[in-house]
């Protein structure tokens, strides 16, 4: 049970590394994109450190953090006999599903970190906002899954989902008219 314990520790230490990694590189995506639309040389000056600074943030803080993460959270699930016991438990299933989908989301954000470090610039400021919030859904969602452990009423946490990334959508968009109000 204490290496169990050990091992829970180190892992959700990494799972918040990793979602403060997913946060804070879609942010960056946001100023890259931003600043790309300044003259010149402020332009190339402001690019040039974020790119710095998406590169250290995601090779030294996201990439290491969602492994390790992945590692212990083999390990605890596979090693233990509790983590074994887990793994049999429904919610456990539609947990590793949304940590699937985590997984899907931090592969696309490495598809546009690497456009964004070549200058190619396909998506808007707008949208990235908006790509900012799945990571937040997905926690959200592995949250109350493992604090509850009932995947029974999924279908309830699946709506409560959909509500509140209603709720986000809303306040972004509110946001946004605050924003362009302001410049005004």
């Amino acid at each position: 049970m204490e290496l169990y314990n050990y091992l829970k520790s180190l892992h959700l230490i990494f799972v918040i590394t990793w979602f403060v990694g997913l946060f804070n590189i879609v942010r960056l995506f946001v100023y890259q994109i931003e600043a790309n639309e300044k003259p010149s040389p402020d332009r190339e000056i402001i690019l040039s450190q974020f790119k710095i600074m998406s590169y250290r943030l995601w090779y030294i803080i996201t990439w290491p953090s969602a492994i390790l993460a992945s590692i212990f959270a083999f390990w605890m699930l596979f090693f233990t006999p509790l983590g074994q016991a887990w793994l049999k438990m429904p919610w456990m299933h539609v947990k590793l599903g949304f940590v699937f989908v985590l997984y899907l989301y931090h592969l696309k954000c490495h598809q546009i970190f690497r456009q964004l470090q070549n200058e190619k610039f396909k998506y808007s400021s707008n949208y990235m906002r908006i790509w900012n919030e799945g990571a937040t859904i997905i926690l959200f969602a592995v949250v109350f899954l493992v604090v509850l452990k009932n995947a029974v009423n999924w279908i309830y946490g699946v709506i409560g989902i959909i509500l509140f990334s209603i709720l986000l959508m809303l306040g972004f968009k509110f946001y946004k008219h605050i924003r362009e109000k302001s410049k005004s």
